[in-house]
């Protein structure tokens, strides 16, 4: 089994990324292997809403020549996926938000690429807008029709200085709790999946509000 994670922020080595290391950390002593992809640093535009993706089908966003691609077909041969963001003005990293967009749009109209992965957030805040940055990371998680393990708390953890969420022990604790639960529900719908097949998908229904 591997769980992608998505380092939104725009440092490499910054409190998102110690904060997804510390979830990868509780599923890699589960057997899980674990990889981090950072595309907060990236040049990723946002999406057109020209509809090529689901004109196509070819699994593929119509704007060339960035990580997004590519990283949808990780994502959809991962078996888990963590989405990790720093906060900027109370939400969603510009980068992160534009990448989010586009990948979960793309497996949505092909067919469901991430539908019953198991699919968890978190969120590395200085000092406040982290849960509203947490629930805006869920909706896609939710979209995508996959499975969220939960932990002990919301997964906000609190630091400024790169590593200085080492400090936030709560923080850490609700990271570790969440790998161990990612791990668990990743087993369980693994070995559910013999005894009990998962009901087709059904195809997505448009209604306009305006006519």
């Amino acid at each position: 089994m591997k769980v992608i994670a998505i380092n939104g922020s725009p440092n490499s080595k910054g409190n998102t990324f110690h904060s997804l290391e510390q979830v990868g950390e509780a599923l890699q002593a589960e057997g899980i292997e674990f990889e981090i992809i950072h595309i907060g640093n990236k040049i990723i535009r946002g999406c057109l809403a020209c509809g090529g993706c689901s004109r196509n089908l070819d699994e593929r966003c119509v704007i060339p020549n960035d990580e997004v691609n590519d990283t949808i077909q990780k994502l959809k041969e991962a078996d888990g996926i963590l989405l990790g963001s720093p906060v900027h003005f109370s939400g969603i990293a510009g980068t992160m938000k534009s990448f989010l967009d586009r990948a979960f749009y793309v497996s949505s109209v092909n067919g469901g690429l991430l539908r019953h992965k198991v699919g968890a957030t978190l969120v590395a805040v200085r000092r406040s807008g982290g849960v509203a940055t947490f629930d805006a990371l869920n909706h896609y998680i939710n979209y995508g029709e996959m499975m969220m393990p939960a932990s002990n708390y919301w997964n906000v953890i609190h630091g400024t200085a790169p590593a200085e969420v080492k400090d936030d022990h709560e923080g850490q604790q609700i990271l570790r709790v969440l790998g161990k639960n990612m791990a668990w529900l990743m087993k369980a719908l693994a070995a559910g999946k013999t005894q009990l097949p998962a009901f087709p998908r059904e195809e997505k229904v448009f209604t306009n509000f305006i006519r």
